[in-house]
């Protein structure tokens, strides 16, 4: 989903960089354009799939926004055409794989792998944070009925379960590249038993709570399918193989679907996340590297490199930004609606869906615009001084994932709220400024108000001193 290196630098030497902990232990990494292909078109499907969704209209009880291909019988079968989010953890994890395994020879440390990632992801959603919680606060101050600030909050608040997984797994990243090198069957294996533990214990005992363990088991394990894409696993597989695997993947997810436990709708599927989606993960994998050498082809052909490499820097804020333009460009056709007369179609009638073009384009044209205003807090500023940075250590690497998470998480399940909001940013600060440090300048804080007050003290007691030999 985003361009998973931080911005080159050059450290010299391993021990030149431990000197520098104010600069992140990075390096360039070989890119492969299929791969960074692949994400942009992914990225567009997940825009216009989420755009096709937002369903406006006017009911009995007044506006309605719901999603507008919830329920629909024949969407089942395209789910598993537009369900790709299994290929874009396993971008992520080729790309990762190889950023992690470039710093590291390097001299870098897994927490400074961690720490770069945490950057790289939370500064843009600290900024989606604030703007939108503002924006929802000041759309109940002007008068808007709270059912439609709350719905909006939801569907701006759904896509962001992404960035909760995505800044778990790249966290991970040094663990499981490492035991990747010892154990590249086996990890897959066991994580594989895992995730069919988890569904069995969830079907068995109804309780659906138990599958959201799977959202780390999953997407770890979808992720390590990127690892294998990376080490050239699969560039020694013969088309035919490829071919046999991918077939064998859609008749296996076809047979647990349709004659077993599971949903046909991969969207379903997803929450909780469960085995379908790691089946149709294996699928995406195979047909994939079938198709790398031909979108080489393409993006040299069509010269699309620098349009790839565009989008690819700004695809954490395109990813961020799009659910709040499409509802706010939802809430411009309500006013429309009330103030002008202006027709909304009923979702789904043959008006509706003539109407879906035009939809499109605008939306993609507002998308564009507000990514150029907000991509540039993706990267820290260019030519702003490095923060000296206290090494980072495991332990604090760890804390400042699980704020990130956490914050993500607030907002994702509690919503927008003026509270809610605030507890996220406290926890993305942190997460984005680094436990350390932050632990490191309340010390520094505290010990200066122990001075000034002994030096205080001294100085009353010298002019004490002073009075009395008067």
């Amino acid at each position: 989903m985003t361009d998973v290196q931080a911005p080159s630098t050059d450290h010299g030497t391993a021990a030149a960089a431990r000197r520098s902990p104010a600069v992140p232990h990075d390096s360039a990494v070989a890119r492969d354009s299929s791969v960074d292909a692949i994400r942009v078109a992914l990225l567009v499907v997940v825009f216009a799939l989420h755009a096709m969704m937002v369903g406006v209209s006017v009911g009995p009880d007044g506006p309605v926004l719901e999603n507008a291909l919830e329920g629909q019988s024949w969407f089942a079968a395209v789910s598993w055409v537009v369900q790709i989010m299994p290929l874009f953890f396993i971008a992520g994890g080729f790309s990762s794989f190889l950023h992690w395994r470039s710093m590291r020879a390097r001299g870098a440390s897994g927490a400074d792998y961690v720490r770069a990632r945490i950057e790289r992801l939370v500064r843009p959603a600290i900024v989606l944070v604030g703007v939108v919680a503002a924006a929802l606060v000041a759309l109940s101050l002007a008068g808007l009925a709270p059912e439609l600030v709350a719905t909006a909050g939801f569907r701006i608040g759904q896509p962001l379960w992404f960035l909760g997984v995505y800044l778990a797994t790249s966290a991970l990243v040094p663990v499981m590249v490492r035991a990747h090198e010892r154990a590249r069957v086996l990890t897959p294996i066991a994580l594989l038993a895992g995730v069919v533990a988890v569904d069995l214990l969830r079907l068995s005992t109804g309780l659906e709570g138990l599958g959201f363990v799977n959202l780390l088991l999953v997407w770890l394990l979808v992720q390590q399918l990127g690892f294998h894409l990376a080490d050239g696993t699969l560039d020694r597989c013969s088309p035919a193989a490829l071919w046999s695997v991918a077939g064998g993947a859609l008749a296996l997810l076809a047979t647990i679907t349709l004659s077993g436990p599971y949903s046909a709708d991969m969207y379903e599927n997803l929450n909780p996340p469960n085995v379908c989606l790691v089946v149709l993960g294996v699928a995406q994998l195979a047909l994939f590297q079938l198709a790398r050498p031909r979108i080489r082809a393409w993006v040299e052909r069509a010269d699309a490199s620098r349009l790839v490499s565009a989008v690819g820097e700004r695809a954490m804020t395109v990813y961020l930004w799009h659910m709040p333009v499409l509802v706010g460009l939802a809430g411009v056709l309500l006013v429309a609606e009330a103030r002008i007369g202006f027709a909304l179609p009923e979702p789904m009638s043959a008006g509706w869906w003539a109407s879906r073009p035009m939809w499109l384009a605008v939306a993609a044209v507002v998308v564009v615009g507000v990514t150029l205003v907000f991509a540039r807090f993706e990267r820290a500023p260019q030519g702003a001084r490095p923060v000296m940075r206290r090494s980072s250590t495991a332990g604090s690497a760890a804390i400042d994932a699980l704020c990130g998470v956490t914050g993500v998480a607030v907002v994702l399940v509690t919503g927008f709220g003026p509270v809610q909001a605030a507890i996220a940013l406290a926890l993305l600060t942190i997460a984005l400024r680094g436990s350390a440090n932050l632990g490191a300048a309340f010390a520094g804080a505290t010990a200066a108000m122990r001075n000034q007050r002994r030096s205080r003290r001294n100085g009353i007691a010298t002019a004490s001193q002073a009075a009395t030999a008067a």
